[in-house]
């Protein structure tokens, strides 16, 4: 008995005695860098307006960060995914399961937005998208890991065909682009168009990246409508309002509307084409202090000033990071509470917030072309006609159809 309590306590003793050994800590950073990848159309339709210029705003946001979060490297990516949404699906799941990308951004085109941002859901990756503008992606595309941040179908349909109508155009045509994009920007500048008791006399689809739009315009000019609406962008666009003009058309009393108009578009296009043009846009160089300073950093690197697409990319990618620095971590669920969370207020955002549906609803702006001669310099083209409040601009909660909205 006594040689049995004498083991017993031997025992007890070691028990007190060995330290416990900790649970291994979590990893706060997955792969100990934070990895952006940053897709868009490289070298097609959008290039100008997108492409390298996004690629610039990301790593210019990782520089001003200081190139580190949580002690860890940040690393940026890019890729072309040539404005076909397979190539993007394909890339995406690349950088997701190979690269171990954290976090997509970019993405114009909204069908390369939509297959990138299902396959983001299907993973639990994030992705801020600032280029698309498909309302379906914070409707019935939505995902608990995705941002809709710069710009969408709905608040350009508003802005512009409100402003349209009210000031007499009340008949439109429209010529489209034929694929989620140009189909949700038609839809949604109609719904406002006929809300404020204007009319749709027809439309016509184009394949993306047309370079005749003769047969389109014809249309358009026998429909008799006051409005010809573009809704399509960038070199679309550009092609439209070029040959519209050899047409005659401007002169014969139908007017051109372009629905989602870049900086870009009418640098390329020329104040003696384009002045007079209405359009909506997000952001603007030269609206305030603020947007001038980051707009010649931008310049000095990429020689142009940035659009909303570029600029709205430097600030996704800012506020992606101080999510995973407030958070402590880059586990996606708790950097989405973080984003969500945050009041998003910078030289892009004024009025910010990330809703639940995933929108990142901000102010917008009713541009308009100045003439030649109201212009001071080589990129002095836009005066801002009207600041319209995020809340107004873009599509309520109630009147949304995302999955995570209690109706």
């Amino acid at each position: 008995m006594k040689s049995l309590l004498t083991l017993a306590a031997l025992a007890a003793t070691l028990v007190a005695t060995t330290p416990v050994m900790a649970a291994p800590p979590k990893e706060v950073v997955s792969d100990g860098v934070v990895k952006i990848g940053v897709l868009t159309d490289m070298s097609g339709v959008y290039s100008t307006l997108g492409g390298k210029g996004t690629q610039v705003g990301v790593e210019m946001a990782v520089k001003d960060f200081g190139g580190k979060v949580l002690g860890k490297p940040i690393v940026v990516i890019g890729a072309d995914h040539q404005n076909k949404a397979d190539i993007a699906s394909a890339k995406a799941r690349e950088w997701f399961d190979n690269e171990k990308v954290d976090m997509i951004t970019g993405l114009l085109n909204s069908g390369c937005a939509l297959a990138v941002q299902k396959l983001g859901g299907d993973k639990h990756r994030i992705t801020m998208n600032t280029g698309a503008a498909s309302t379906d992606l914070t409707n019935g595309a939505w995902t608990p890991y995705s941002i809709h941040y710069v710009y969408d179908t709905y608040a350009l349909g508003k802005v512009t065909g409100q402003a349209v109508v009210q000031t007499g155009g009340k008949s439109w045509f429209f010529i489209t682009a034929d694929y989620a994009f140009g189909q949700s920007l038609e839809g949604n500048t109609s719904l406002f168009v006929k809300k404020l008791g204007g009319k749709v006399v027809g439309s016509v689809r184009h394949p993306l990246s047309s370079a005749d739009f003769s047969s389109y315009l014809l249309q358009a000019q026998a429909s008799g409508a006051q409005i010809i609406g573009l809704a399509n962008a960038g070199g679309d666009t550009i092609n439209a309002i070029k040959q519209a003009r050899e047409f005659g058309i401007g002169q014969k009393g139908q007017k051109l509307v372009g629905l989602l108009i870049f900086d870009t578009d009418i640098k390329s296009l020329g104040l003696n084409v384009a002045q007079g043009m209405q359009f909506t846009s997000g952001f603007y160089w030269d609206r305030d202090n603020a947007t001038r300073a980051f707009s010649k950093r931008f310049f000095d690197i990429h020689k142009a000033m940035p659009t909303m697409d570029q600029a709205g990319a430097y600030s996704a990618t800012m506020n992606y990071l101080k999510a995973i620095k407030a958070a402590g971590t880059d586990e996606p669920d708790a950097v989405m509470a973080k984003l969500k969370s945050m009041d998003i207020s910078d030289f892009f955002a004024v009025n910010g917030k990330i809703r639940i549906d995933g929108r990142m609803v901000h102010d917008m702006y009713l541009m308009e072309v100045k003439k030649p001669s109201d212009s001071k310099g080589e990129w002095d083209l836009l005066k801002i006609v009207k600041t319209v409040p995020g809340d107004e601009a873009f599509m309520p909660l109630s009147e949304s159809t995302c999955p995570a909205v209690k109706k």
